[in-house]
Order: structure tokens, then C-alpha cells, then sequence
């Protein structure tokens, strides 16, 4: 029996025993190749020795401070480190423990920049339907996934307000460019409806992750809620904690665009699994007010910022600059997408492939031309998902779909640091998955006939 509560209650899971690179071995020996990094977040593969080498150091020196007792020489060596991965956008960095933390924190600080200056009746944060930002209330509040949503609706906030960029199911019916990016335009018009005086922020996944596998604005988007944002005096928050640091072939997400953000989220590729650690991340423009008031972000946890993360996180960004896993992430994302393309031709199943660098998603269908989806008691992400994991390959399962309700797809995200070779056998193993899918589907329609 065991006492330990798992996703699924009385599911069965094999027990790991190492990772090594790209690949995790159970008890048994089996190997499983990571094309999703876990839940894309080990960006530079598992058991490098750099880093548990710094993990072991400081953990001998210290682990834990209290953030209102101590600083720390690796809690100021990381703000500063992502303080030149900006550019010098990005000056303050508050340390947390998860993406979920990160986003809430970053919600305070919103709200906070404004009660800072006179303006308290800024409370809400927009939001985009078909997005993720967290578990917790205010954070699933931002949220517009609506399968996490569901059981806690009347605890949360009506945030999620304007439609996804979602080029595949575009919810008017249009392509772009001659659609002139009304998603974006929506944002506009949420602001009119609810008035800019009763709004902080609005929230965006510069790539939508878990809540669309991988949906990826087109050419202008980012730059038209920019200038939304600016116009109506509202903060603009990106989530970056599924893709910000390497994982979209550029440092972070927001680069694709000429659009900075005024705060930015940071998670999974911070830490790259060796240690939980999250940030929210701010300008000198949106500190700037707190720094002349109460001087206090008033947010915090326990284990913010403690050494331990800190030192392990500076450590995983200084590998990534050193072995330039920015530019191996575009490359290989490059070359990946192609060869996923390729797959999309050849199995009738795939109607989507999306995303930039090692971020990339599959949605599924049952009729291509008609884009319709497979009825949710199919189960068809599921499915995917088990099937290749019986064949030793590790999938991400995203929502997908109109309003990411009746949809099925999955992430594919493996390590910066995969070779070719390991490239090719993730495609090998996933088209042995995709024929093993169809197979089934035949015989299932065969049967009902």
C-alpha cells in the first residue's frame, strides 16, 4: 500500500531510479526518453554533474535564510544575472518557490504599484481564455483553463476575458493577416466594458502552454497589446514560466516580439528541476512607486530566496550561457518542427503543428478538413500519452480546442542539450506511437460498423 497521494489515486506509475541526459530509467532499467522535460522544465537534461556540484557546496555552507533576516551572495548573483539577461529591462527580482507563487506575486505587485500611486480602484487582472498562470485562487483566478477551473468557479475571479490568438480555430472565422489581429483588438474593447480606472494588469503567456499546446501568436500581436496596455495605462504581466530562459529559441518569450513586458513570471527553466525556485520579475518603472511609499512588496513565503535555490538556479543559467543552449534550443526546434510537419502529412490524425524552439504542439483531430475534434469519451490525449510512454517516450498532455474544452493534444519539449541522434530516436518512438493510435481508431470504427 502505498501512502502517497498521486495524480490519480489508484493509478499505477513506475518508480524512477536515475535520469541521465535525456533520459529517465525506472527500477526495472527501461528507459524513458524525456521529449517534455518532465513538465517542460528540464532544460538542460537530467544529472549534470556542474550543477549538483553547486548544490553539494552551498548546501554545506548554508541552505536557508529568512529572507527578512539575511541576503545572500547567490540571491544577489541571480537577480543580477537575470538583470543582464534582460538587458537591464528587468531590475528587481522577488524569489519564490513555483510558477504558481511567481504569477500571484506578480498580481500583488500590480496592485500594489498602483495603490503606491493614489490609484487603489485598480484591482482586476485580465486575462485570456485558453491560459494557465497557477493553482492557487488568485492564480487560477487569472486562469482561463477551464478544466482546472471548473470545481472552484464560485471562489474565483471573473478575469479570463479575452479570446486566445489561436490561428488554428481563430474565433472569427478568419486567417491572418486579414483578420487585422481582432484578437488582440479585444483587449480594447474589455478595457472600454469594464472601465481602465477598475484595472492593474493584463496577463498573457507570450506562447500558450498547458492550455493550448503551444498556440503562438502571429507577427504583431504582442506589439498591438503593448500599445492597448500603454494607452489605457494598464501593466502588461508575461508568464514566461514555461517559456521564458531558452526554451522558445530566444531567452525569453517576449523576444519574438518587439513588445516588453512590465513583469515577467519565471519558473521551470530557472531552476531546470534541480531545485524549486520561481521569480517574479520587475522594471524600475513599476518598482519605482513601492520604493518611494511603503517600500514593501507585500508577498513572501518561507523558503524565498533561500540560498540553496539561488545558487542551483545561477548555476543552471550560467551552463545554459555557456554551452549556448539559447541558440542549440532554436536550432534543434527548428529541425524538430520540420520533421513533425512531415509526420503531419503522413498520419491523418495530426491537425496542428505549432510553437517556436523546444516548445512545440501536436493537436489532434479526427476529420482534418473539418478540424473536428474527437469526442472527449475517446480519451485521445490519454491515450497518446500512456501508448508512448509504454514505448519509452515521455509526452506533455495539453488542452486544446474551442475554448480548450473538447480538444486533445500534447507538448513536445525535450532537453536544449538532445543530439540528433536522440532527436531521431523521439521521432522514432513517436511514429511508432501515432501508428499504434490510428491502428486502434480503425479497429475501433471497424468494430462499430
Amino acid at each position: 500500500m502505498s501512502h502517497l497521494i498521486k495524480p490519480i489515486l489508484d493509478g499505477t506509475y513506475p518508480k524512477v531510479s536515475y535520469g541521465k541526459g535525456v533520459f529517465l530509467y525506472d527500477e526495472h532499467g527501461k528507459d524513458y526518453l524525456d521529449a517534455s522535460s518532465g513538465a517542460v522544465t528540464v532544460s538542460i537534461g537530467h544529472g549534470v554533474q556542474e550543477i549538483t556540484d553547486v548544490l553539494e557546496n552551498q548546501a554545506k555552507r548554508v541552505s536557508f535564510v529568512y529572507r527578512s533576516q539575511f541576503t545572500s551572495e547567490a540571491a544577489e548573483r541571480l537577480a543580477e544575472k537575470i538583470y543582464k539577461l534582460s538587458n537591464g529591462h528587468l531590475s528587481y527580482s522577488f524569489f519564490v518557490n513555483s510558477g504558481t507563487e511567481a504569477t500571484e506575486t506578480a498580481m500583488k505587485m500590480a496592485l500594489q504599484h498602483f495603490q503606491e500611486k493614489g490609484q487603489g480602484s485598480k484591482l482586476k487582472i485580465l486575462s485570456r481564455w485558453m491560459s494557465y498562470h497557477g493553482i492557487t485562487i488568485g492564480s487560477l483566478s487569472m486562469s482561463g483553463h477551464s478544466i482546472r477551473r471548473t470545481r472552484f468557479v464560485p471562489l474565483l475571479q471573473d478575469y479570463p476575458t479575452v479570446s486566445a490568438p489561436y490561428c488554428y480555430r481563430c474565433p472569427y472565422h478568419m486567417e491572418f493577416p486579414s483578420c487585422q489581429l481582432r484578437c488582440a483588438d479585444e483587449l480594447e474593447r474589455a478595457i472600454i466594458r469594464i472601465g481602465e480606472e477598475h484595472i492593474a494588469a493584463f496577463i498573457a503567456e507570450p506562447i500558450i502552454g498547458a492550455a493550448g499546446a503551444a498556440i503562438t501568436p502571429p507577427p504583431g500581436y504582442y506589439e498591438r497589446i503593448r500599445d492597448i496596455c500603454d494607452r489605457y495605462n494598464i501593466l502588461f504581466i508575461a508568464d514566461e514560466v514555461m517559456t521564458g530562459l531558452g526554451r522558445t529559441g530566444k531567452m525569453f518569450g517576449y523576444d519574438h516580439w518587439e513588445a516588453k513586458p512590465d513583469i515577467v513570471t519565471l519558473g521551470k527553466g530557472l531552476g531546470a528541476g534541480y531545485t524549486p525556485i520561481a521569480a517574479a520579475v520587475a522594471t524600475e518603472e513599476v518598482m519605482l512607486p513601492i520604493k518611494k511609499g511603503s517600500k514593501l512588496v507585500m508577498s513572501g513565503h518561507t523558503f524565498s530566496a533561500n540560498p540553496l535555490s539561488c545558487a542551483t538556479a545561477l548555476s543552471v543559467l550560467q551552463y545554459v550561457e555557456k554551452y549556448n543552449l539559447v541558440d542549440e534550443s532554436a536550432q534543434k526546434g527548428a529541425y524538430l518542427k520540420k520533421e513533425l510537419l512531415k509526420l503531419k502529412e503522413r498520419f491523418s490524425i495530426i491537425g496542428d503543428v505549432r510553437g517556436e524552439g523546444l516548445l512545440l504542439g501536436v493537436e489532434f483531430v479526427e476529420d482534418k478538413k473539418t478540424k473536428e475534434p474527437f469526442p472527449t469519451s475517446a480519451q485521445l490525449t490519454n491515450q497518446i500519452i500512456q501508448t508512448a510512454m509504454q514505448n519509452g517516450l515521455l509526452l506533455y498532455p495539453s488542452a486544446a480546442g474551442i475554448e480548450g474544452v473538447r480538444g486533445d493534444a500534447i507538448i513536445i519539449s525535450p532537453p536544449f542539450t538532445i543530439k540528433e541522434g536522440e532527436i531521431k530516436e523521439l521521432l522514432c518512438r513517436f511514429e511508432k506511437t501515432l501508428s499504434s493510435i490510428e491502428m486502434r481508431l480503425k479497429n475501433n470504427q471497424e468494430e462499430r460498423e
